[in-house]
Formats: structure tokens, C-alpha cells, sequence
């Protein structure tokens, strides 16, 4: 398969957050409007901090890292003031810099959407986290060497497991 031969791509369907493209025989789905992710590295006092949250695609809660839109609620957001609000609002920390790691696909086979992995510097708590008054979050803080107990535990209590938490599996 050659990407140049493909036909162009075909919105079949488009909702507030989510749209379906078809292009040739491919289908997959991708954020609307063109919004972005950041996902958010941050460690305090030597120890990961994760969150779990419900989420309904995977039918429960999900370990993950703090994570958040940007551009979803302001336009003029960038990676980094939407890691900071982000990483505020879910844990109730905040970092001095945010440093870009990287942009990653998490399932490319099927998702257009992108994410751009940073890392937090400087953290101090400000708050209890938490998430806003529709988010439900639970905020841990997990030694690195503790982190694959961590998350067979939660998969033992039913959690799915974000896919970005590899990178402490130590592979």
C-alpha cells in the first residue's frame, strides 16, 4: 500500500469530540477539530505520580498519566500551559518547566490522534487534585521500582492500564 494512491480522506461521521475517516479501504478515527493531547512525566519526592479515572470506552477506571486537550476550552493553549492546568487540576501539583519528550501514536493502526509526552520539572503541591466538579480522579504516587506491582494490582482490581505506562515496565 502505497499512502500516495489512497483516495483522499472521507469524514463519515463527526461528533463534538471524535470523527471516522475512511480513506480506500481504511477506517479509523481521530480527534475533531484537530485538538491535541499532552501527557504529563511528573515525579515528586522520588516517587511517579499517576492517576485512575472512569473512563467508558474501556468500561471502568484506568491507570494513566495526568493527561489533558489542548485547545479544547482555550484556543490560545500550548503543550505546556495545558500540562501545567492539567497536571493542577488532576493532581494538585504544579511544576516550575515543562520539557517536550516527544510526539507519540498510541494505537496508530486505528487512531489519527496524537499525544505529545513532556516532562514536569519542579514540582510543588498547590492542591488536592482530584479533577474538576465532572472528573472523578485519584491521584498516586509510585515508586518506580514499585510501579509493575502497582499496576497488576489495579489489573487485578478490574483497571485498565494506559499504554504509555510501558515505559516504567522497564523493557
Amino acid at each position: 500500500m502505497k499512502l500516495d494512491e489512497l483516495p483522499p480522506p472521507e469524514v463519515m461521521w463527526s461528533g463534538k469530540y471524535v470523527r471516522v475517516i475512511k480513506r480506500g479501504q481504511w477506517e479509523y478515527a481521530s480527534r475533531a477539530n484537530d485538538i491535541r493531547a499532552v501527557a504529563v512525566v511528573a515525579e515528586y519526592e522520588g516517587k511517579v505520580v499517576l492517576v485512575d479515572q472512569p473512563r467508558v470506552p474501556v468500561g471502568g477506571r484506568s491507570v494513566e498519566l495526568p493527561a489533558g486537550l489542548i485547545g479544547d476550552e482555550d484556543l490560545n493553549a500550548t503543550v505546556e500551559s495545558t500540562a501545567v492546568k492539567e497536571l493542577e487540576e488532576e493532581t494538585g501539583f504544579t511544576a516550575e518547566r515543562i520539557e517536550r519528550l516527544g510526539e507519540f501514536h498510541a494505537s496508530p493502526g486505528m487512531l489519527a490522534e496524537s499525544f505529545t509526552l513532556v516532562r514536569a520539572h519542579g514540582l510543588r503541591r498547590i492542591g488536592a487534585g482530584g479533577g474538576d466538579e465532572h472528573e472523578d480522579i485519584n491521584v498516586h504516587l509510585v515508586a518506580r521500582p514499585d510501579i509493575p506491582a502497582f499496576l497488576e494490582r489495579k489489573r487485578a482490581e478490574g483497571f485498565a492500564v494506559d499504554v504509555k505506562l510501558l515505559m516504567f515496565l522497564g523493557f
